[in-house]
């Protein structure tokens, strides 16, 4: 049977090494074309966007104290760039290496075979030409750091306003609210930084769920009695895991946007039961959503399964009735330890595994997976409503 590649050899498919970032990168000496010096990108990258905020605040005095809100104690600012931002780096060399494996399912699997061999590597080719889009690598700049700044200063600021404290990136007197200098690097060098990354992280996803689309419309070899109940798609459902990182990152993100409204403005974690679901929600849409392009084909193949496998059963059972029930059978074939017996069994257990076939390659468990990735971070946050003394008594009695 023909294949574009055998399993040792995974298709040229990389959501990652593309772009014109990349190609700064490589020319930076900041990474190769396999992605390597990751710990070097990570450090020099974080501490652009987080060192000269650190010693603006120091010089302004308002690294620790001198406000309400000092830089060293402002979680959101901690979390995204020390630990959100060195997060989406890292994914990037994750997500490289596995994604080219997922790809490389779909032929190692046989689920694209024949005539639509060709038609999957120009999907493949279309991915990587988007990929490396200039165009579309400029305008995510400029919504980073043209508009960002913008909509982010007037959010933050309104929420300084409200609140009705001083803080490291944003002070208030007679005149109004106005920008320190630690402030003006945050919204216009920092923050745009940040976003950009991001930004960068969900066209990419887009490239990803684009490929998974088309690839859904061409004429997949489906088995219905495969046993991952996905008729061989089941592999789909790593991408729970194939995002981990950057789903980790969105998580971190939010807790320390509702540590410092607890620790600063007074509120109470259950206040945000809402906005953490809607996270939770977003995540599971962006990770799982382009999974739902192949229901359609899951379906059809359950149909088909089940007819084929009914007409097969039937057949099967008719002449299992007429030679053991009926008196058909030689007298001297005896029915304990027959096969016959076995294979009444195994075509019911293929009939069952149709039958549980999902509507989409992935299960609860996938679901669940994402819902703790985003959740995690945020449980430290629990502390916050639970006096530690109580937490510790209730974990002894839980223990023993």
């Amino acid at each position: 049977m023909k294949k574009i590649h055998d399993a040792k050899e995974p298709p040229d498919f990389s959501l990652v090494l593309g772009g014109p970032l990349f190609q700064l990168l490589m020319r930076l000496k900041l990474t190769t074309p396999a992605l390597d010096l990751l710990k070097k990108r990570i450090v020099i990258i974080t501490l652009i966007a987080w060192l000269p905020l650190l010693v603006l605040s120091l010089i302004e005095r308002k690294a620790w104290g001198g406000v309400g809100l000092p830089f060293l104690f402002d979680m959101e600012a901690q979390t995204r760039f020390l630990i959100a931002l060195p997060l989406l780096i890292a994914a990037e060399l994750f997500v490289h290496r596995q994604v080219r494996l997922l790809v490389g399912q779909f032929t190692d699997r046989d689920i694209i075979v024949g005539k639509e061999v060709p038609k999957f590597e120009a999907l493949i080719a279309s991915a990587m030409k988007l990929r490396n889009s200039v165009v579309i690598e400029l305008i995510l700049v400029l919504l980073a750091f043209v508009f960002g700044p913008y909509l982010s200063s007037t959010v933050s600021i309104l929420e300084h306003i409200a609140s009705g404290t001083g803080s490291w990136y944003a002070t208030k007197d007679s005149d109004g609210t106005s920008l320190t200098i630690a402030g003006y690097w945050y919204f216009f060098i920092s923050r745009p930084f940040f976003q950009f990354i991001t930004y960068r992280w969900y066209f990419r996803i887009f490239i990803w769920a684009r490929f998974l689309w088309q690839s859904s419309r061409l004429n997949l070899n489906l088995i219905p009695t495969h046993p991952d109940r996905a008729c061989g798609l089941g592999f789909l459902a790593m991408s729970s895991t194939l995002y981990a990182p950057l789903i980790i990152a969105h998580g971190v993100v939010f807790s320390g946007l509702i540590a410092n409204a607890i620790f600063y403005t007074g509120s109470i974690l259950t206040n945000y039961i809402i906005l953490i679901a809607g996270v939770v929600l977003f995540v599971e849409l962006i990770v799982l959503g382009p999974l739902f392009a192949f229901s359609p084909n899951l379906l059809q193949a359950k149909r088909t399964g089940l007819r084929e496998y009914g007409i097969l059963a039937s057949n099967y059972v008719e002449e299992f009735d007429n030679k053991w029930v009926r008196g058909g059978a030689a007298d001297d074939e005896r029915l304990m330890g027959n096969s016959d017996l076995q294979s009444l069994a195994d075509l019911a257990n293929s009939y069952q595994v149709i039958r549980d076939v999902r509507s989409v390659p992935f299960d609860k468990q996938t679901a669940f997976q994402i819902l703790l990735f985003v959740i995690i971070p945020i449980l430290p946050l629990v502390l916050t409503m639970i006096p530690l003394e109580e937490l510790i008594k209730k974990l002894f009695m839980v223990v023993f």
